[in-house]
């Protein structure tokens, strides 16, 4: 926020500056100079004004509340989007691909592989919250978007941090609240918004059914006891509690309870000792950690889920399927973990399921072979 503020003075700044320079070097006009720069701006104004016109659909407005429940204007019809963060950019890509101005971060070259190369072209704006970058103001006032969508955990003083920026940028900012069990409704907000029912509608479904399909079949399993480890020194933890733990909370007995559970998807730094006092029988491993050496790692021998070979690595491409970002993703994340703990209670075909979701969230045809690949 406070990056993104200074950004805003600076540009203010060099404003008033160039602005200073040109009223220095002005010269007096002739009385022909001062028609032709009449009739130029009159011109400019009018492309302006028309420009402006097709923008703005034609001016027509309505309210629309968002899961904050700030009331914030936006065109009927809402053709340029602006996102704020790599969470809304996955699931918004999978509703409105087309709609993007812009993009969060860049796409992983994994992407490649299963996305269309045009969105490879979109400019990088940035995001609001954490990560490497930040919102970039230039960029976004080239783009001009319509709105700006921010999806995900509403953290702090969320309303109010939208608000400033919408006041400060005359864009509108819009806050849908997204979680692993509330990902259909976001869907249906966002259909919504975008007067893109029908489409939601169907993304939706598929979110619900994953969810209520897995939660059931999971009451019927005795849990597993787990870590979900990240880094690449293997001492993070996925802690139980904290947002990005919900798929391996719900599936599993996580076993990194933790006083102060971290907000990141690099989860709580702790020592090797504690691994080992948790002795965890299965282990997942992040697709950026250690797996591929714990084997060959004598200390590592010590722990049941090395020591038998119940340790996993989580597919990667184009997203981690288990998230983090923690967006709509984990529905991949949700059946591949449940069929990799309880293969004889996974009533269901991993690859059609997978597949389907790539066709609807990618828009792709996933093969046999690319998913073998993927889940290897």
């Amino acid at each position: 926020m406070k990056k993104f503020m200074k950004q805003m003075i600076a540009l203010l700044l060099c404003g008033f500056l160039l602005a200073g320079c040109g009223a220095q070097s002005v010269q007096p006009k002739t009385a022909e100079a001062e028609a032709s720069t009449e009739e130029t701006a009159e011109e400019t104004t009018n492309e302006e004004t028309s420009v402006s016109t097709a923008e703005d659909t034609n001016g027509e407005t309505r309210t629309f509340t968002d899961s904050l429940g700030r009331e914030v204007i936006v065109p009927v019809n809402i053709e340029r989007i602006a996102l704020t963060g790599p969470m809304a950019q996955i699931v918004v890509f999978a509703l409105a691909p087309d709609k993007l101005v812009g993009i969060s971060s860049e796409w992983d070259e994994v992407a490649a592989e299963y996305l269309n190369t045009e969105y490879y072209e979109l400019p990088v704006i940035g995001q609001l919250h954490g990560g490497k970058g930040e919102l970039n103001l230039e960029e976004l006032l080239k783009v001009n978007p319509q709105v700006i969508i921010d999806v995900g955990e509403p953290k702090g003083e969320l309303a109010k941090e939208l608000d400033e920026l919408q006041e400060q940028t005359t864009f509108p900012f819009v806050h849908i609240t997204a979680s692993l069990s509330t990902m259909s409704d976001a869907y249906t907000m966002l259909g919504d918004l975008l007067g893109m029912e029908e489409e939601a509608a169907e993304l939706g479904a598929y979110c619900k059914d994953v969810y209520d399909r897995i939660s059931l079949a999971a009451e019927g399993v005795e849990k597993k006891r787990l870590l979900f480890i990240t880094g690449e020194e293997g001492l993070n933890v996925i802690a139980q509690g904290s947002y990005h733990a919900e798929v391996i909370d719900l599936l599993s007995d996580n076993l990194a309870v933790v006083d102060d559970p971290s907000s990141k998807g690099t989860g709580n730094e702790v020592d090797f000792e504690q691994i080992l006092n948790w002795n965890p029988d299965v282990i997942l491993f992040s697709p950026d950690s250690i797996f591929d050496t714990v084997a060959t790692l004598p200390e590592w021998q010590e722990i049941s889920a090395i020591k038998n070979g119940t340790y996993y690595k989580v597919p990667y491409g184009p997203h981690n399927w288990m998230g983090f970002q923690p967006s709509v993703q984990r529905m991949l994340g949700l059946q591949w973990m449940f069929s990799t703990l309880y293969p004889e209670a996974a009533a269901y075909d991993l690859y059609e399921q997978v597949a389907e979701y790539y066709r609807l969230f990618y828009h792709c045809e996933l093969s046999k072979e690319q998913f073998d690949a993927l889940v290897n």
